[in-house]
């Protein structure tokens, strides 16, 4: 399979505002590569790099040095990401609209003509869904239900590429296999995934292959089967590979 995302020796450094302080490095050097049609999770610590990572893919930070790309264009380059689609972590939209009113928004922003937004809208309310609530104002939904609806937004320009971010965080445990499920039909679609989480048994759940970074480095990268090898499950792999130690057993 073709790489459609990838890294190499991408480095991030934020200057200090503080005189004469180092700059903070966020990225050391990363190597990374995503294949078309795999759901691959990105994992990682609070503070490892992931959202930045991101963040450069989507064109928010540029990178130091090294070089990024999408579907082989640099991500420079506003095109690069014509074929992607985004859920961020904390979602914001104009609650006093209804499900069919965001998504026909969105389908504007893309220039879709009203019949193909209609067949898109609807069908993307069944992928998730929410169909019975498409005429309630988005005030009125559960978290899980808002965040069900912004993976809908994400995939009103149907892209080749969805870029999630924690997309589970603060859902129930119904909320989440909810989320897990539309993954897997999006994957059975043709379509490439990639997220960052920490719930890591649902990436042991969804996931083709993972990476772990820690501290803005790449510390593994392979299938879950291989990253877990000689440990229980990928939980206990991935304390080993950050260094995490505790007084009690695991």
């Amino acid at each position: 399979m073709s790489a459609i995302l990838q890294t190499e020796k991408l480095r991030v450094e934020y200057r200090s505002r503080e005189l004469r302080q180092p700059a903070k490095v966020a990225l050391h050097g990363l190597d990374l590569e995503v294949r078309a049609g795999e759901v691959f999770g990105f994992l990682g610590p609070n503070g490892a790099g992931k959202t930045t990572t991101m963040n450069v893919l989507l064109g928010f930070v540029p990178p130091s040095s090294g070089a990024a790309s999408l579907f082989g264009i640099d991500v420079r380059q506003p095109i690069a990401r014509q074929r992607i689609g985004y859920l961020p972590e904390l979602t914001y939209y104009y609650k006093f609209l209804t499900a069919e009113e965001l998504l026909r928004f969105y389908a504007k922003i893309f220039g879709l003509a009203r019949g193909e937004a209609d067949q898109r809208i609807d069908r993307l309310l069944k992928l998730v869904e929410l169909e019975h609530a498409r005429k309630r104002p988005i005030k009125s939904y559960s978290k899980g239900m808002q965040q069900r609806v912004g993976l809908a937004q994400s995939l009103i320009n149907n892209p080749d590429l969805l870029i999630l971010d924690e997309p589970t965080s603060g859902l129930d445990p119904l909320g989440r296999m909810k989320v897990r499920e539309i993954i897997q039909r999006l994957k059975n679609e043709g379509k490439t995934v990639f997220f960052s989480s920490h719930e890591l048994g649902e990436v042991e759940t969804v996931c083709d292959r993972v990476a772990i970074v820690h501290q803005g480095e790449l510390k593994a990268v392979g299938t879950v089967a291989d990253i877990s090898a000689g440990h229980e499950n990928l939980e206990k792999a991935f304390l080993k590979i950050v260094g995490f130690t505790s007084s009690t057993p695991l």
